[in-house]
């Protein structure tokens, strides 16, 4: 066995190091206690030692005489406890620095404990970078287990990270798939009325009007559409900054009735403030989230409905809301309808329109600035969306 290996399994022991700084210690104040009593002897022993004149009255060889001086004086009591006094200090200062030790002997003892196992740690590891290896990332219920109790923590918090990549690959997956289908259907449109064109466009006034109309149509959407899938593309990639500044709630969502009223003729839009709620935050995406939930609201709210915003204070914090009186959610469906291009019903979808983005970008905006949803809706009621701030 080398010497460095020794001195590795040499236990450390605090203990005696304590005990030499308490030592220590009480060495230095016994030096104090010294440098006293010699003071104390030439203030009250010398004069009771000679006379006036200097002349010796009691002889320092005469011991009995001397010990007699010093009870007189009570200085045999004073050397006592000072001793007693030191004693204790180097007990006192012993227990302190063991004390404050104790997390270095718990150190010391876990590093030998570790010693010992070096062998057993790295076949341990091995078992584990070998069952990680055996990992197959397209098999969904496959999990990482190497059957020691010991590493069973670390499992744990790896298949947990494994499922979140898949669930994370899925989610990637099916999004580009379904991107992919919402991009072909225009494509394909505009493919067909070009086609229609080529063939009878150039002489039939009306094919030539309808197919201009129809690609106008189609390319709006594809735009939108592609516009969508950039905003949540930078989202995620974090390229979004937000521009925050102090706003009020109510005057943000005034405007947005106001453009709605405009714009949309088909419904009666309606307002209620709160009063002055103070808010902060990027105020132009806040907007467009409202105006995403203005805009779903009138698709599923049949023609001469009401569409009803809201300023208020939910809890102590600001807080809007949209409320429509259209054809609801079903409870199945409203943990789902922030999904991207989730739909509840794809025949409904199919007369309304919509890509099934808009709710995704308003749930990123919304959480983005920390906020959350709330949601009631009932089934040929409507259903009211409620964005609450921090």
């Amino acid at each position: 066995m080398s010497k460095e290996k020794k001195i590795r399994e040499k236990p450390i022991r605090t203990g005696s190091i304590a005990f030499r700084i308490g030592l220590s210690s009480g060495l230095n104040l016994l030096l104090i206690f010294i440098v006293l009593d010699v003071v104390l002897f030439c203030i009250f022993l010398l004069p009771g030692l000679t006379d006036g004149s200097g002349a010796t009255v009691i002889n320092i060889d005469d011991f009995d005489a001397f010990v007699k001086l010093i009870r007189e004086w009570k200085l045999d009591i004073i050397l006592r406890l000072e001793g007693l006094l030191v004693v204790l200090w180097v007990l006192l200062e012993t227990l302190k620095v063991r004390s404050k030790l104790k997390p270095v002997q718990a150190l010391a003892d876990a590093t030998m404990r570790l010693s010992g196992m070096d062998g057993e740690i790295e076949q341990r590891y091995q078992k584990l970078e070998s069952a990680i290896d055996n990992l197959s990332p397209a098999e969904d219920d496959q999990l990482l287990a190497t059957g020691d109790a010991e590493l069973a923590g670390l499992e744990t918090a790896v298949n947990k990270l494994i499922a979140r990549m898949r669930d994370s690959y899925r989610q990637q997956a099916r999004f580009v798939s379904d991107a992919s289908h919402e991009l072909r259907t225009p494509i394909a449109v505009i493919w067909g009325y070009a086609d229609l064109l080529d063939r009878w466009g150039k002489t039939h006034e009306k094919i030539l009007e309808e197919s201009i109309a129809a690609i106008k149509d189609e390319s709006e959407s594809m735009q939108h559409l592609v516009e969508q899938l950039l905003f949540l593309a930078r989202g995620d990639s974090g390229r979004t900054p937000l521009n925050v500044s102090d706003f009020d709630v109510s005057d943000m969502m005034k405007e947005v009735w106001e453009e709605s009223a405009m714009i949309d003729k088909n419904h009666s839009y309606k307002f209620e403030s709160g009063g002055a709620i103070p808010a902060r935050g990027d105020i132009s995406l806040l907007k467009q989230a409202a105006r995403i939930l203005i805009e779903n609201a009138s698709k599923y709210t049949p023609e001469g409905g009401e569409i009803m915003l809201r300023s208020l204070v939910s809890d102590g914090h600001p807080a809007f809301s949209v409320q429509d009186s259209g054809i609801g959610i079903s409870e199945s469906d409203i943990p789902h309808i922030f999904e991207r291009f989730y739909r509840a019903d794809d025949s409904r979808s199919k007369q309304t329109g919509g890509s099934g983005l808009g709710l995704a970008i308003a749930k990123w905006i919304v959480e983005r600035h920390g906020g959350r949803f709330e949601i009631i809706s009932r089934k040929d009621i409507g259903t009211r969306i409620t964005v609450i701030l921090p």
